[in-house]
């Protein structure tokens, strides 16, 4: 019966701290297909976005910043917003169906590279460029010598895109590298009992979190030492905690 209490106490205990001190990193949410998407919505959709405002540039040399960017607005008016958005949502789930992935949900950042890869995002976003633009042309939004200028430069326009996604995916490889990094050496810190490196890890494992794209694993091991980490912190910075409280921690993940 005691150890029944104690398990229940414990577990509210952690409880509380995972929900008022995770939210942020939502550590205490499991790893969804939705959550997943929505990242990538986010990023790639950024990414492509980027992408194209750099390359307006080169490709319309002749323009000002400002007329660069009323053609931008044009484009966005026309479609090329909403358009970004249904090529990532499909490209991501086209790439899962071409390597396999059928439960919908990435379980590592190698599975997110490939499915990006073979989501088909460069030729889709081509075709849109074409639409928008043939679209602003017969609005008269654009003259003729712009919209010339525009499917000229698609290539350029393309290659900045295909750079940025790149780039997207170096630097969440890159975060995944520092999170087990980071994580290690909170893991160092925790077995000489050294609660201020232990903090250091930690608020630079909590700010690369933010970062990168929902893994299981990723979110799991996290969870482990987030526990942990606070169970000794609301003991007084004390690690004379009981293994059945450390078990617990390990435990609600």
């Amino acid at each position: 019966m005691q150890t029944n209490l104690l398990e229940e106490n414990i577990n509210d205990v952690l409880e509380n701290n995972i929900q008022n001190n995770l939210e942020s990193l939502e550590l205490n949410n499991d790893v969804t297909v939705e959550k997943q998407n929505i990242f990538l919505e986010s990023t790639l959709g950024k990414a492509i976005n980027t992408g194209i405002n750099l390359a307006l540039r080169a490709v319309l040399p002749d323009l000002i910043e400002s007329q660069v960017i009323e053609v931008k607005d044009v484009l966005l008016s026309q479609g090329l917003q909403e358009g970004i958005k249904t090529i990532v949502n499909s490209a991501v789930d086209l790439g899962k169906s071409a390597i396999g992935i059928f439960t919908g949900k990435f379980e590592n950042i190698s599975q997110v590279q490939a499915a990006v890869k073979n989501g088909g995002i460069l030729d889709s976003t081509s075709q849109l460029l074409n639409k928008v633009i043939d679209e602003a042309r017969k609005n008269k939004l654009i003259n003729s010598n712009v919209a010339t200028m525009l499917k000229r430069g698609k290539t350029m326009i393309l290659e900045g895109v295909n750079n940025n996604i790149e780039d997207l995916m170096t630097s969440q490889i890159k975060s995944i590298e520092k999170i087990g990094k980071y994580s290690e050496n909170w893991n160092k810190f925790y077995q000489n009992k050294d609660f201020g490196g232990m903090q250091i890890e930690y608020k630079k494992l909590e700010t690369e979190l933010k970062n990168v794209i929902p893994l299981e694993q990723t979110l799991k091991n996290a969870r482990q030492i987030e526990n942990i980490h606070n169970l000794i912190k609301n003991n007084g910075k004390d690690f004379n905690i009981s293994e059945e409280e450390l078990e617990l921690a390990k435990k609600l993940v």
